[in-house]
């Protein structure tokens, strides 16, 4: 078994705590429908999550890629989803 690595250890911790402190961040943003918000949540939650990627490619450069796309499938969903106040919800049945 490989020896454990204190300062690897705490940066998981605290890129674990931020990840998850930012994804509630994201799902406010996404419930309340605000694209940039959710959009941007959604980048520097994967930037936090992508720790484990750099572990495993060991070339940062694919970040970059992984959040804009991030970035971009969170905008273009709430775009989608978004609905004129008053109008029927989402998946509702047709009238």
């Amino acid at each position: 078994m490989a020896a454990v690595d204190p300062l690897t250890a705490g940066a998981v911790f605290i890129a674990t705590a931020a990840t998850d402190a930012v994804y509630v961040m994201f799902t406010s943003a996404v419930i309340a429908r605000k694209r940039v918000p959710a959009a941007t949540w959604s980048a520097v939650w994967y930037l936090l999550s992508s720790y484990a990627v750099i572990s495993y490619t060991e070339n940062a450069f694919y970040v970059a890629f992984a959040a804009t796309g991030s970035w971009v499938g969170a905008y273009v969903s709430l775009t989608y989803l978004h609905r004129p106040p008053g109008g029927p919800p989402v998946g509702a049945a047709p009238e």
